[in-house]
Formats: structure tokens, C-alpha cells, sequence
């Protein structure tokens, strides 16, 4: 395992997935085109890893796209301006995530939370309770 720091705040790069899926969720993506699969299957793991190693945070939603564009290219998936929603709060989130398998496995991830979402700026992103 590698640790990366950046400003204060710390990101995790490990080799495998920390989410298993289970047939009904991997009948579901599979269900999807490769670029929403891997979308969504990078969603999955950070709402998993978040939950795993963040202490105080319990996401149950991740946006890729609230704050910019994602970069994918085949398999990677890089969310620049992506948010977590934990206990009715969001946070901004960056992630970086590759995919093996169809987009279905997880090969890497890392991730970097960032400041919580004023409540009153929900409405521009279109976030929500």
C-alpha cells in the first residue's frame, strides 16, 4: 500500500477492491454501457472505502460530475469534481479509479475528501437531502 499526501489530507491507493459485489448488483451493471458501469462501479468503491476509512462519514451517495467534467479514458476514471453525501451533509470528493474485468473489479483507487458543501449553495449543484 502506498500513501499519498497532498495539503493536509490523505489518500489511499490500494490494489483491490473494497467493495465485493454481490449477482444482483453485478447483473445490474452489467446491464449498463461500459462508460456508465465503470461510472457507477467507481461510485460504489469510494462510497465503500469512504465508509471504511473515514472516520465520522457514512456515504450513502456519491456524485462523479457536481463540480466538473469526468475524465474517463477505456477503464480509468478520473472525478475531479465529484461529492459524497454522508449524514444529510455533502463534501466535495476527487477520486481516481481503475476498473479491470469488464469495469467490474477494481484494479486501483484513490481518493481525496474535501470541504463540506454549503447547504445553501445545494440548489446550483442540484444536491439534496
Amino acid at each position: 500500500m502506498r500513501i499519498l499526501m497532498s495539503a493536509g489530507c490523505f489518500g489511499l491507493i490500494f490494489a483491490s477492491s473494497a467493495f465485493a459485489l454481490d449477482p444482483a448488483t453485478t447483473r445490474q451493471l452489467k446491464a449498463l454501457t461500459p462508460s456508465e458501469r465503470l461510472e457507477q462501479r467507481c461510485d460504489m468503491e469510494a462510497m465503500s472505502r469512504i465508509g471504511k476509512e473515514k472516520r465520522g462519514l457514512s456515504p450513502d451517495k456519491v456524485i462523479a460530475y457536481t463540480f466538473g467534467k469526468t475524465l474517463a479514458d477505456g477503464s480509468h476514471l478520473r472525478a475531479p469534481g465529484a461529492v459524497v453525501r454522508s449524514k444529510g451533509a455533502w463534501y466535495r470528493l476527487k477520486y481516481d479509479c481503475v476498473a479491470t474485468n469488464g469495469n467490474l473489479d477494481i484494479k486501483s483507487f484513490s481518493y481525496q475528501v474535501g470541504a463540506e458543501v454549503p447547504k445553501a449553495s445545494w440548489g446550483k449543484y442540484y444536491l439534496y437531502d
